[in-house]
């Protein structure tokens, strides 16, 4: 059960970022450090990918491990409360993943 109100629990989801997150951040300075140019936010492709290499035809997701559900990752995790929702949830989101990635390399 969760213990906010719904209010509350409104509150604090619309406090999670969706761009520039700082891992997103730390990743495209790196690549910026190498001295590879890129564009980010391919809105226009499937999946909206995080990073576009449009020149290589390569792009880069930066997934959350929560959302996404790495295999084996030991940071996957499953709330408590309303386990068949979020069971439900996280397939969606990985069904969505392995389309996006055929549709991508079909573009190829």
């Amino acid at each position: 059960m969760d213990n906010l109100t719904k209010d509350e629990r409104s509150e604090i989801m619309s406090r999670v970022k969706s761009r520039n997150t700082r891992r997103e951040v730390a990743v495209r300075k790196l690549i910026w450090a190498m001295g590879i140019r890129y564009r980010f936010e391919g809105r226009d492709l499937p999946g909206k990918p995080d990073i576009v290499f449009r020149g290589r035809r390569k792009v880069i997701f930066i997934h959350g491990c929560f959302w996404h559900r790495h295999e084996g990752c030991p940071n996957t995790r499953t709330p408590k409360s309303r386990v068949e929702f979020w069971t439900k949830k996280f397939e969606t989101n990985i069904r969505r993943d392995d389309e996006h990635y055929r549709q991508l390399n079909a573009m190829v």
